[in-house]
């Protein structure tokens, strides 16, 4: 597996932290990945795919001020990089490359 591929919940998690701008933290991340996609994934899911995610340089975390509603605990935010940027790019591309080869898929849904 090469440095540029992002599997399916690198390239999820990768798309809600730039639909979450400055509010991109895990818990954060966790909820509205539920309600986006109505998938439910461990806290633990979340830190490890960020922190693969941080690695391949694809996002970068900064540690946001402590607050009294977290017992004073910081967040950690994530941004994502130009190079996620451009793997999400990618991704997109490639897959709309793909989905434009198919002949118009029709379900016959009386059936």
């Amino acid at each position: 597996m090469s440095k540029d591929h992002l599997g399916e919940l690198e390239e999820l998690i990768l798309l809600m932290i730039v639909m979450l701008k400055d509010d991109a933290y895990g818990l954060a991340i966790r909820r509205i990945l539920k309600d986006q996609t109505n998938r439910v994934i461990t806290i633990g899911a979340v830190h490890g795919t960020v922190n693969r995610l941080e690695k391949k340089g694809y996002i970068e975390s900064s540690m946001g001020g402590a607050t009294d509603l977290r017992g004073g605990r910081r967040k950690r935010i994530f941004k994502i990089t130009a190079s996620g940027k451009s793997a999400l790019q990618k991704s997109r591309d490639l897959k709309v490359n793909l989905w434009q080869q198919i002949p118009d898929l029709s379900i016959d849904v009386a059936k």
